[in-house]
């Protein structure tokens, strides 16, 4: 419990600083590069939103880091 609960912060952290570093550019190289190797047919697959999905992805993001 204590665990997911960091994670959920840690993948909020991740995307602020994710953020920062791109300077909110959401339209920028990287953004569309990682939407890209995320969803290949351009769209999320059905009944996930982008949302949900992102945070997921920041969650690993954090996790990563921390080497967990």
């Amino acid at each position: 419990m204590i665990r997911a609960t960091l994670d959920v912060f840690g993948g909020l952290y991740e995307m602020l600083r994710m953020g920062v570093i791109s300077r909110f550019k959401l339209r920028g190289e990287y953004w569309a590069w990682r939407t890209h190797t995320a969803f290949p047919d351009g769209d999320p697959p059905t009944g996930h939103s982008k949302p949900r999905l992102a945070l997921e992805y920041f969650m690993w993001a954090h996790r990563i880091r921390k080497l967990r």
